[in-house]
């Protein structure tokens, strides 16, 4: 006698969570439109004529395809030299933050000095300093220093690290386990041996993490430049940005998007090979949420 066969199950759909993840993926949706919008609109004035570009309301395909504002882009003002001048300054800013905020870090995590936890809360006392209220006095000593009108005052304060860095490289450290080190110090390794050893490899995603924030934060930087900057020659990307709306009075809205497209695309090709090693970063410093 054959078994009777099985019922088959019943699958409970829940349609109020549906309906949630519904809602949810509808206003990402709508805020990733909102923030996308400036960059698509840079974009494809970035290929039209400049009458079209004038145009009201906006024409968002171009007709014709005019390839050619990247070119004259590059040529009305000198952009591969401002892109070397900017390059040159985030390879050094991006050295000297990564090594001074990385031995910061450890010594303020690891290594036990005294006055080391108030020393530790009054730099990041810093923070709470804005930029405008130490921008006077930082020139003065610069000036005093005869730096006015060079790179340096521009990549020298990165080998003195910064608060913010120090304090997320700090937390990372703080998450690796004691025993590593104490095992390495019990071995006869030193605290920078230890560093080098054991627990710089460990802390590639939130090292990386700096490097790329440093990286961003000195090719979008208008005002260090600004401010530092007296030859043309020596003009950064932004600040060359900046001059080229200045010296056509605002017009040439193309040729300005399409020079703006240039210098906004390294960062986002940076940010899409790398997002991995970012996101997961990011997440391991606990600064996500």
């Amino acid at each position: 006698m054959n078994a009777p066969a099985a019922a088959p199950r019943q699958k409970n759909v829940d349609f109020g969570h549906i309906a949630n993840r519904v809602a949810l993926y509808a206003v990402l949706i709508l805020f990733s439109v909102l923030f996308i919008f400036p960059f698509l609109w840079m974009l494809t004035t970035s290929f039209k004529e400049l009458t079209q570009a004038m145009q009201i309301p906006p024409q968002w395909i171009p007709s014709p395809f005019r390839w050619q504002n990247y070119i004259e882009a590059t040529q009305k003002i000198p952009f591969w030299k401002y892109a070397m001048n900017t390059l040159y300054l985030c390879v050094l800013c991006v050295g000297g933050t990564v090594v001074s905020c990385a031995l910061a870090a450890y010594g303020f995590s690891r290594v036990n000095w005294r006055g080391r936890d108030p020393i530790f809360a009054a730099s990041l006392a810093t923070m709470m300093i804005p930029f405008p209220v130490l921008m006077v006095p930082m020139y003065s000593i610069f000036r005093s220093l005869g730096w006015v009108g060079t790179f340096m005052p521009l990549w020298v304060p990165a080998f003195f690290g910064s608060a913010y860095n120090i304090f997320l490289l700090r937390q990372f450290f703080m998450t690796i386990p004691k025993d590593l080190t104490e095992a390495a110090e019990i071995d006869g390794c030193g605290p920078f041996r230890t560093f080098v050893l054991i627990v710089a490899p460990l802390a590639k995603p939130a090292i990386t993490v700096v490097a790329l924030f440093t990286f961003m934060m000195v090719w979008n930087d208008f005002m260090g430049p600004l401010i530092y900057l007296t030859d043309q020659n020596q003009f950064t990307l932004a600040l060359g940005l900046q001059h080229f709306q200045s010296k056509h009075g605002g017009t040439d809205m193309n040729l300005l998007m399409a020079a703006s497209t240039l210098v906004v695309m390294p960062i986002v090709v940076l940010f899409f090979f790398t997002q991995r090693t970012f996101i997961e970063g990011i997440a391991m410093t606990g600064l996500k949420g």
